[in-house]
């Protein structure tokens, strides 16, 4: 059950006052019909791990990704979150589309052309849920590090993300939109506050830990709890969070690019110690030219790995 936001609450978390919001309107998460595991797992079903894959992730309500890979990105939001309202559930969105994205890692690197096209680009995401319930991650990676970009681009990206969570405040008044904050290996607690402050966070719901990564949720609570502390002894609020434990059930060991050995965590659900606990990333989805998925391309579905990320080898 989700908590409800009393007035004493909203008060601290300005910008979260949705009428319904989908921790209200819905019953539970969407599973993904067309994720890259349930793909595969289609497509594999004499393949002596296709059980195990399809009880322990592709039937798990993950995130949706979109990109510049999705089409006509109104009509895609649209159509996902219209399937998720049909079923009675909230679905998880990830916009993944800043201007050069994963600028200082590499491995996912792309984005939108430009400023402008971004713009576009992410009011119609926005106009495509309209008012349907949705939890909606924004850009993960492009608070994280900020070491290789010029100020000119740290504006910009700011400018960007601000305008984004407006585009949703208007146009998407019952998506949840956490700005996403990175996670605990990466910045001091005290300069991602700092980061999410300049970049509008103030009228996003909240923001989102550990996409991507493998950091217990331990250390991601302790995190968040360190970055609200920061946001109001300065900007005089608080948000709420919420941490990706698709891949977390071990923790790290201390790379973040495929690295062996680690575990599925908790599955989807509201509370836990955050606002929720979201499966963001899908287990067996690659990192990059890395690690136990040397060879594959970011986001590529890697069955083995999946496979023993199930049971922790």
């Amino acid at each position: 059950m989700a908590p409800v936001l009393t007035a004493a609450l909203l008060a601290l978390h300005p910008g979260t006052a949705h009428a319904a919001g989908p921790a209200l309107a819905a019953n539970g998460f969407y599973t993904d019909p067309d994720s890259s595991a349930r793909r595969w797992v289609d497509a594999n079903r004499g393949d002596g791990r296709a059980a195990a894959i399809q009880a322990s992730i592709a039937d798990v309500p993950t995130g949706r990704w979109f990109g510049n890979w999705s089409g006509a990105i109104g009509a895609a939001t649209g159509s996902y979150t219209g399937a998720a309202a049909a079923a009675g559930k909230t679905p998880i969105l990830v916009a993944y589309n800043i201007p050069n994205r994963d600028i200082c890692a590499g491995q996912s690197g792309g984005g939108a052309g430009s400023a402008a096209d971004y713009r576009a680009w992410i009011a119609a995401f926005a106009a495509g849920i309209g008012n349907r319930p949705a939890v909606v991650v924004l850009e993960p990676d492009s608070l994280g590090d900020e070491s290789c970009m010029s100020p000119a681009q740290i504006s910009e990206r700011n400018g960007l993300l601000t305008d984004a969570i407006a585009q949703f405040n208007s146009k998407a008044p019952n998506a949840w939109v956490y700005l996403d904050a990175g996670n605990p290996a990466w910045l001091s607690a005290d300069t991602m506050a700092r980061h999410l402050a300049a970049a509008g966070v103030a009228g996003a719901h909240g923001f989102s830990l550990n996409v991507s990564n493998y950091l217990t949720t331990g250390e991601n609570l302790a995190y968040g709890s360190a970055v609200n502390a920061a946001l109001r002894s300065t900007k005089g609020f608080t948000k709420p969070f919420v941490v990706d434990t698709s891949r977390n059930g071990n923790g790290s060991n201390g790379a973040w690019c495929n690295p062996a050995g680690r575990r599925i965590g908790t599955a989807s659900t509201w509370g836990g110690g955050a606002e929720g606990l979201l499966w963001i990333k899908v287990p067996g989805e690659s990192d990059g030219n890395c690690g136990v998925g040397a060879g594959s391309t970011a986001g590529q579905f890697l069955p083995e790995v999946a496979y023993k990320m199930i049971y922790g080898y």
